[in-house]
């Protein structure tokens, strides 16, 4: 299910920049019951993704303007969970401006259930290479260390692993954004570590905030701390929900993070 432009037509797939250069940003979307949730905040975060990549924001480019697009896309095609993956990039030109024409291409992939807890996953660090922290390191744009990084976990039988930034510091996975928790407080990297901006987790960590369910802590995390930590989580906007089973000899509980989740998942 690949639509461009809101169109369903593949013959101009790669006639972009996003595939001879990496010219573009992704944002996810959701859907359950067939309807789209957390619609604005993701919305609010295309925008923002393109604005921190220069690009040439179409005043059609409005909410209402996705929402129609995605909903019909999610009736003609009955899908009841899923995730929408939006691309937005720049048309081929003479060079790179920030008035060249922008297009978007996303498709839909359906779930049994979009927000699905799964707590097999097993981590490790990445020590040989590590992500930035430059205003560009919180969205999703072409990034050859995750490439790298998903075939080193393959490799060695791995789901994820933990990216460190240049200070040494827990950034983030290959996928998403680590929740560490210990006691009553949740520490998350703070996104000038290079994590992720992430709707899913803002709406989820707002959730537990809101309802005294933890402390919620932004920080800045040495590798030691996933040791430290009694459970772990990982919210990741393209892969979904998961708890860390296991980081090289320690195994982890999630017993008080399923309890948050499902709690979480009941207020849609």
């Amino acid at each position: 299910m690949r639509y461009i432009d809101g169109e369903k037509n593949t013959d101009k797939a790669f006639q972009n920049n996003a595939f001879l250069y990496g010219d573009a940003v992704k944002v996810h979307f959701f859907i359950k019951n067939s309807q789209l949730i957390m619609a604005e905040e993701c919305y609010f975060f295309l925008m923002a993704s393109m604005r921190k990549m220069r690009m040439n924001i179409p005043l059609s480019f409005t909410l209402e303007f996705f929402s129609d697009i995605f909903l019909a896309a999610i009736a003609e095609n009955q899908v009841k969970e899923g995730v929408i993956e939006l691309l937005a990039y720049r048309n081929r030109d003479d060079g790179f401006s920030a008035k060249t024409p922008v297009h978007f291409y996303f498709e839909i992939r359906q779930k049994d259930e979009v927000l699905k807890i799964s707590d097999k996953y097993e981590l490790d660090l990445m020590k040989e290479i590590s992500v930035n922290t430059n205003v560009l390191s919180n969205i999703k744009v072409h990034s050859p260390e995750n490439i790298y990084a998903e075939i080193y976990a393959k490799e060695n039988d791995l789901d994820d692993v933990i990216f460190l930034n240049p200070n040494k510091k827990i950034a983030r996975t290959i996928y998403g954004n680590l929740l560490l928790l210990e006691e009553n407080t949740i520490k998350i990297p703070k996104q000038t570590e290079g994590a992720y901006i992430s709707p899913l987790m803002e709406n989820f960590v707002t959730f537990v905030h809101k309802n005294n369910l933890a402390t919620i802590e932004e920080a800045e995390l040495s590798a030691f701390e996933s040791q430290k930590a009694e459970e772990i989580l990982v919210i990741s906007d393209e892969k979904g929900i998961f708890t860390v089973s296991k980081i090289r000899n320690k195994e982890f509980g999630n017993e008080r993070y399923k309890t948050m989740l499902e709690a979480w998942k009941t207020s849609f």
